[in-house]
Parts: C-alpha cells; sequence; structure tokens
C-alpha cells in the first residue's frame, strides 16, 4: 500500500464478524478495512469464509455478532437493498444474468418501476455506454446475453454494479471461468476503475493474480484472519504458506513409459454446437499409465471432445475403440460400464444436482452398479461411499446429509473429483479439474491424478493452465477451431510454441510433432 492509499478515506469496515452454519464456524472475529481507490484481496482455502463473508456484507447472511461500517454510516444487516443503495456492488463467481434478454435490460432491470418501461431507455442506454467507455468495459448495449462470450458477460454484471453507482465493488473468484487473455482485460479494467476511485475486494485462489492486482492481502484460515500484507512486502511462496499453515510445493509427474491403448478416435468428427465448433477429423490415443493433456482457448473444441468421451454425443464420421474394440453402441450408461471416470467442466450443470444431498450427489453415476440391487438403494452402504469421499479429500461440509448447493465451489469440485477417481476407473476425463480450488486442494487434486495415471489409468487433461499442462502431461495436444494438433512429447514444447497453435498459426504452417 503506498503513502497516499494509507491517507485515502476507509470506505469500508467490517469489524469482528462472526457468523456459524450449525457446528460450522464460517466466520471468527473477522475485521476489515477498505480505502479508497484500493483492491484488497481476501484469500484463502476453499471453505474459509471468504464468500460467507462477502455475503454478510452485501445483505444476502446475517451475521452473528459484528458491525459492518460503509462510509462512516452502520449498514443494516441482512438487507442487499440497503447495501446497494450504500454504494456496494457484487459480481457473484456464477453470474445472475438473463440470457433471453438484452444487455441493457439486465443492466437496468430492477431500477426502474414496471410502469415506465420504455420512458427512459435512451438516457440509461448513454449512462451504459459511457459507462463502459469509462472503465473500458466493451460490450453491445443491445446484444443478447445469451449470445456474449463468459469475459463479456463478466463485464456486463460490473457494468450492471457500476450503474447502481457501486464504489464498492465485490469481485467473487472473478476469473475462474475466464482465458487468461479476459483476465488480464479485467485487470485493466480494475486499473482503470481505481484510479477513479472504486475500491474493490478481490476474492481468488490464484496467487499470481493477487499479486498483480491486490495492494493488500488479508488471508483466512478455517473462518479466521492467519495474516494481512502488502503484496509489494511478500510473494506467492509466503501467501501460500499462510493460506495452508506451512510450506507447499505442486507435484511433478515424472516420465513414465505408457502401457496399452486403452482408448482411440480415428479422424472422428462432430457436428457444430451454434457458434461453438465440434471435432474436426481429430485422432487422439488414450494409453494406460499416461496423462495426455488438452491446452487451447476456451469454446475451441473441448468441449465436443469431452461429451464424446462422456457419451453425451456421438460421432458424426470416424470411429472410437476401447482396447482394440470399435464401439458402435455408445452412451453415458455404457461409458460409466466402461470403467470411464468423469469430472466435468461444469460442477454446477452437468457434475452436480443443487437440491441433493453430498450421498446422492456422491452415487450419482454408480448408483445402479454399486449401490442398489433389485431397485432397491442401499443407502447405508452410499453414506459411507460419501463419508469417505469427505474425508479423504477434505470437503468441508456439516455432514452427508447437506444439500450440496450449500457447498462454496471448490468443496463441491472435491466432492465430484471422488467420486471419479474413488472406484479406479481405468480413463479418466478431467476437464478443468482443478479450476476454483486454493493452492492446497490444487496440490491434493494433481497428486491424485498422477497417482491414477501411475496405477496404469488413461488420463485427458483438458485445461486452460498452461503451467497446469505442461507439468502433469507426459504428452500434449492443442486444439484450435476442432482441430487436433499432432501429440507434442513432454519438454519438446515450450509456452510461446504451445500459444501459436493456440491461436491456430501451427495449423496453418502445417507444422508437425517434434
Amino acid at each position: 500500500m503506498t503513502q497516499a492509499q494509507a491517507k485515502a478515506e476507509v470506505v469500508l469496515r467490517l469489524d469482528l464478524i462472526t457468523k456459524s452454519f450449525g457446528p460450522l464456524r464460517a466466520n471468527d472475529a473477522i475485521s476489515l478495512t477498505l480505502r479508497r481507490g484500493e483492491v484488497v484481496a481476501l484469500l484463502g482455502e476453499n471453505g474459509a469464509g471468504k464468500t460467507t463473508l462477502m455475503n454478510i456484507l452485501f445483505g444476502h447472511y446475517v451475521a452473528d455478532s459484528g458491525e459492518v461500517d460503509v462510509f462512516g454510516q452502520p449498514l443494516p444487516p441482512g438487507q442487499p437493498r440497503a447495501a446497494l443503495k450504500a454504494g456496494v456492488g457484487m459480481v457473484h463467481q456464477h453470474f445472475t444474468l438473463a440470457g433471453n434478454l438484452t444487455v441493457l435490460d439486465n443492466i437496468t432491470l430492477g431500477t426502474e418501476s414496471l410502469w415506465s418501461r420504455g420512458r427512459g431507455r435512451a438516457v440509461a442506454r448513454a449512462k451504459v455506454e459511457a459507462l463502459a467507455r469509462d472503465f473500458g468495459l466493451v460490450v453491445d448495449p443491445m446484444a443478447k446475453v445469451s449470445r456474449l462470450t463468459v469475459g463479456e458477460r463478466q463485464r456486463v454484471e460490473i457494468l450492471k454494479a457500476l450503474y447502481r453507482d457501486a464504489k464498492i465493488l465485490i469481485l467473487d473468484e472473478p476469473t475462474a471461468v475466464l482465458t487468461p487473455q479476459e483476465a488480464e482485460a479485467l485487470f485493466a479494467t480494475l486499473r482503470k476503475a481505481t484510479a477513479l476511485g472504486l475500491s474493490v475486494i478481490f476474492i481468488s485462489h490464484k496467487l499470481h493474480e493477487v499479486m498483480a492486482i491486490a495492494d493488500r492481502c488479508l488471508v483466512l484460515r478455517h473462518g479466521r484472519v492467519v495474516g494481512e500484507v502488502d503484496t509489494h512486502a511478500t510473494d506467492k511462496a509466503r501467501l501460500a504458506a499462510l493460506m495452508v499453515g506451512g510450506e507447499l510445493t505442486l507435484p511433478k509427474a515424472e516420465a513414465k513409459v505408457a502401457g496399452p491403448m486403452l482408448m482411440e478416435l480415428q479422424s472422428v468428427s462432430t457436428p457444430d454446437r451454434g457458434p461453438a465448433p465440434g471435432l474436426k477429423a481429430v485422432s487422439l490415443a488414450l494409453r494406460a499409465g499416461q496423462i495426455t493433456g488438452l491446452a487451447g482457448v476456451s469454446g475451441n473444441g473441448q468441449a465436443a471432445l469431452a461429451d464424446l468421451m462422456s457419451g453425451l454425443a456421438q460421432p458424426a464420421s470416424g470411429t472410437l475403440a476401447l482396447n482394440g474394440a470399435p464401439v458402435t453402441q455408445w452412451s453415458p450408461r455404457t461409458a460409466v460400464a466402461q470403467g470411464i471416470g468423469r469430472i466435468p467442466e461444469d460442477r454446477h450443470h452437468t457434475g452436480s444436482i443443487a437440491d441433493f444431498d453430498l450421498t446422492e450427489n456422491a452415487v450419482l453415476e454408480g448408483y445402479r452398479s454399486r449401490f442398489s440391487k433389485a431397485g432397491w438403494m442401499n443407502w447405508p452402504a452410499a453414506r459411507a461411499f460419501a463419508e469417505g469421499i469427505i474425508a479423504t479429500y477434505d470437503v468441508r461440509c456439516p455432514g452427508p446429509a447437506t444439500r450440496i448447493r450449500l457447498l462454496s465451489g471448490g468443496n463441491m469440485q472435491k466432492l465430484i473429483l471422488g467420486r471419479a477417481l474413488a472406484p479406479g476407473p481405468q480413463i479418466i476425463l478431467a476437464n478443468q479439474p482443478v479450476r476454483g480450488l486454493d493452492i492446497g486442494a490444487i496440490a491434493y487434486v494433481q497428486s491424485q491424478l498422477i497417482a491414477a495415471r501411475d496405477r496404469g489409468a488413461a488420463i485427458l487433461l483438458i485445461s486452460e493452465d498452461l503451467d497446469e499442462i505442461m507439468g502433469l502431461s507426459d504428452v500434449l495436444h492443442v486444439m484450435s477451431q476442432g482441430r487436433l494438433s499432432p501429440a507434442f512429447p513432454r519438454g519438446s514444447m515450450s509456452a510461446p510454441e504451445i500459444g501459436l497453435w493456440m491461436a491456430g498459426q501451427g495449423f496453418t504452417e502445417g507444422r508437425h510433432a517434434a
């Protein structure tokens, strides 16, 4: 924090906030201050209490004890409207936009009487365009939200808060679903916004992002503040140690001789889905005891490949073979029966059922074969399975009867990971497996994938994190516009060279693997 920032007005003060959910104490006497034009990062493991604290600030939850002051005035508890009126805006990790409405309609929704719709539309559009110009948030006000990219939708969420004259902006895991390019564009926006006086609370698990954007960092562990540091006076290793309570290093996958072919795609194509490309004559080999990495900018056919592996899509042309035998009947049930473990990209829409409890979600993909007989569920066995996942994967929750929608995103991901890996699958689809996880959980997940590889599983690792792909993959492919690059052996390609393939240049130049 600079000397000027130290003298700046305190715009927000949280004093000794405490909140419990049954026996679980999510926040334990947490205090925080935020100054004008400052970015304070809130860092911590999954379930450390970050999102709970911000939900108390925004009025979604009521604290058991403690006080919140905004611009020197007490903020009434449990009243989101009061928080908005006081100048607090929040962009949630999972967007709250209506896809069938325009950008302008989403931004203005709830700011005017139902009887005045259309009267101030020109004025509203002018204000949105001015905000977009001032803060570098380029988006078409008349575009349908359903047609926007993820990065553009996030801009709409930020504009929605700024339109309501937010002076304090809470960003909850804002880069969890963004490409690296979109994340950098967001940081440029935040730098411009704070220069104009906006104050930001930035919740993240990504240490390099905290170091890049935050002035100060408040670290939580098990609901308590364990450290507060100026980012210019620390480094990623020290922050990681504060988060997990000790030194931490990410695992490395040592070179290993691959086994037999377990799954093979030969010249497989699938139809496009609107603007999302399908597969374009993709050939891919997944071998036992090998992690095959798939890099690429989001939306370039990775979803089509994941759906094909999961049985959710069929080849329009080409062949799919398992253990050397061509597959003719392919469905999700067949994929599960063939020993394919699935860690889906979207834990909310395709990885879980929100109103099911943890036990029900833990057995979703194996209840027919492992937990039922003659149509009767063995619930004691199902609960024991869920309890085993909770204990082994450190899922922070009150118990297996908890609704999964009440978990943080990271804890939800850990349950899905355990569900996929616990049965010991032959083939594993790991689609963005560490998205939204803290550094400690990332290390654990990656060690589990390496262990699965070492026991003979074939793993397809889909990730937009080049460090992860390059660190774990035995062979690496790049996908661009539905096309698959040749297989690059471990260590044969640098990050800039992979970036050229991600941009499509390698395909146009007809390059080949080393």
